[in-house]
Order: C-alpha cells, then sequence, then structure tokens
C-alpha cells in the first residue's frame, strides 16, 4: 500500500511538471494518461507524437494567425512557439515568439492571436503543426505539437473562449533582460497578456543556447 502511495504521488508529480495545449488540441495526450507510454514531453520535437499519427485533430486556423491556450503547471516558465509547414512536419523553422516569452503563474495562458510572419507561404487549406516547448528553472525543456489547417474561414477565440487563469501574465524577453509591453505580446489584446513578473536570471542564462536556436525556429 505505501509502495503504491509513492507511485501515485509520483505521477502526479510528473503531471504536475508537464504543460498541455489546450487549443488547438494537442497531437496526443502526453500528460502521462496516454495509453502510449512511449510518449514523452522531453522528447524532442513533439513528445514522441509521429506527425502522421491516425486520428490526430487538425484545427482549422486563420490565415492572419489564430490562437493559442496552454495549461501550465509552473509559478513561472519560458515558452517558445514554433510553426512548421506540411502534413508530416519536422522542421520547425518559423518562430511565433521573438525571442521568447516569460509566462509567470500557474493555469491558463491563453493568446487570442499570434501573429505569423510576414512571408509565410500559406493559403486556404495548407498544413502544419505548432510547437510548444517550454523551460523551467532546471532548464531543460518539454515539447508538445497540435496540427492546424490554414482556413480563410476560421475564426481565433474570442472573449470567454480565451481568458488567462488569474495572475497569469506574459511577456517577450530579450535575451539579458525582461521587456515590458503594456499589455500586449504577438498581437494579444490588453487583459490576455500582461508584463513579466520578475526574470529568473540563474536560469535564463541556462536557456541562453535554446533561446539562440528557438529565435531561428528551429528544433534542437
Amino acid at each position: 500500500m505505501a509502495l503504491q502511495t509513492l507511485l501515485l504521488l509520483a505521477a502526479a508529480g510528473l503531471a504536475q511538471a508537464h504543460f498541455g495545449i489546450e487549443y488547438p488540441p494537442m497531437r496526443a495526450n502526453t500528460l502521462g494518461s496516454s495509453q502510449n507510454t512511449s510518449y514523452s514531453q522531453w522528447t524532442n520535437p513533439c513528445a514522441g507524437v509521429p506527425g502522421n499519427l491516425t486520428g490526430r485533430p487538425q484545427t482549422p486556423w486563420p490565415l492572419t494567425g489564430g490562437s493559442l491556450k496552454l495549461d501550465l503547471h509552473h509559478p513561472w516558465t519560458y515558452v517558445f512557439v514554433n510553426l512548421g509547414l506540411g502534413p508530416d512536419v519536422s522542421n520547425f523553422n518559423y518562430t511565433l515568439t521573438n525571442p521568447f516569452w516569460n509566462e509567470t503563474g500557474n493555469g491558463t495562458l491563453c493568446v487570442p492571436k499570434l501573429a505569423l510572419p510576414a512571408d509565410l507561404p500559406v493559403s486556404d487549406g495548407s498544413e502544419a503543426s505548432l510547437q510548444v516547448v517550454t523551460v523551467g528553472e532546471d532548464g531543460n525543456a518539454l515539447y508538445n505539437c497540435a496540427d492546424i489547417i490554414f482556413k480563410a474561414d476560421a475564426k481565433a477565440l474570442e472573449g470567454d473562449e480565451c481568458k488567462n487563469s488569474e495572475g497569469v501574465k506574459v511577456a517577450p524577453v530579450v535575451v539579458g533582460q525582461a521587456a515590458d509591453n503594456g499589455g500586449s505580446t504577438n498581437g494579444t489584446t490588453k487583459g490576455s497578456a500582461g508584463s513579466a513578473v520578475g526574470v529568473n536570471t540563474a536560469a535564463l542564462s541556462s536557456v541562453v543556447a535554446l533561446a539562440v536556436v528557438f529565435v531561428l525556429g528551429m528544433s534542437v
């Protein structure tokens, strides 16, 4: 009984250390309750979930950029969001966070609209995948992916569909300093994103190498 209790506590701790993509729905459940135990958020680029997975959700996304809703479980987290084009993506070579975000608070982070690069070669029906990478205090990266299809008539989340949990804020980070944007990040509206509440400089130094890679939109 004691061993079982310890295992349950360990599993709960592991789940809390991970994160989820609530919208667009992530490619597969990688939070520990999945029947496929080969999935691991420690595995680059998409937690071990293949891009050609049968039955994976493919969410319509506006041509000018769509919404992203994350479920985060740390007091603070660095967040990278990358985009790869095609039906079975292995190269996430466009960055949607420039260079990355400093998120504070536990719970839901929702960005109503992620701005896309001006030269992104997509049209109605183009398939793509989002890669979300989080880096915590230990400097280790966690990975998840969500699959989308660009549609001319797709809508971003609005109003109560896209609200942050109380105390959850995000701001872009310039390596070496925090940038306060007065409540607006990558096209987000005031109230959906706020200024940074302190940057952990020790952990920041441990993700500089990751930042250089993700600023270029490349996976490691």
